[in-house]
């Protein structure tokens, strides 16, 4: 038997976009600024506003958010799993320029 449940509304997907918007914006503008506020610290910002926008949008956009806890686990093992592939990639340039 299914339940369902209250959808958002045009106007609150409209709302998501804008703030998906604003975040896009921080993160360009972190981007220019990294020198001044520091690589490692733009770095993990930019990786935590990634998060969040990713969250937003398969909360929102995929209705992630009314499916059973299972489906957001899976998607968070999947993001954290891109991440540490992507530390790697990044180490192994790292070192392949050290050599």
């Amino acid at each position: 038997m299914s339940t369902e449940h209250a959808h958002p509304t045009p106007k609150m997907y409209v709302r998501i976009a804008g703030i998906l918007a604003v975040l896009t914006a921080v993160e360009v503008g972190l981007f220019y600024m990294e020198e001044t506020v520091g690589s490692g610290l733009a770095r993990t910002l930019l990786v935590a506003l990634a998060f969040v926008k990713f969250v937003g949008v398969i909360g929102w956009y995929m209705h992630l958010r009314f499916e059973s806890g299972l489906l957001s686990r899976f998607f968070s093992a999947g993001f954290f799993l891109a991440m540490g592939l992507y530390a790697i990639v990044l180490g192994s340039f790292a070192l392949a320029a050290l050599l």
